[in-house]
């Protein structure tokens, strides 16, 4: 994974509501959840969800496909597991692990 899609997917994640956002898509699954569930389950605005939304699939930690008149979300796993090997892939060099 390239070292500014890592940074890109980390800063997406460090803000809480993003964080909760993707904690949630995660809990759900592949098979995503409407803007509009995520906002009720958050007591999200819809507006600042979508701003927040459209940082996380711009990161890359999100995906995003229409079903109709919804928008689903879903998280990207493999970027995700991309990003997890990246920050491990050096562990235990020193052999203290």
């Amino acid at each position: 994974m390239e070292k500014q899609k890592v940074v890109s997917a980390l800063a997406a994640l460090a803000q809480e509501t993003r964080l909760e956002i993707f904690r949630l898509l995660v809990r759900t699954g592949p098979d995503g959840l409407p803007a509009g569930s995520i906002s009720d389950a958050l007591e999200v605005p819809a507006a600042t969800l979508s701003f927040h939304l459209k940082e996380l699939k711009s990161a890359g930690v999100v995906r995003c496909q229409r079903d109709g008149r919804s928008l689903i979300y879903s998280p990207d796993f493999n970027t995700m597991k991309n990003l997890l090997g990246y920050l491990t892939e050096n562990c235990c060099q020193s052999g203290t692990c």
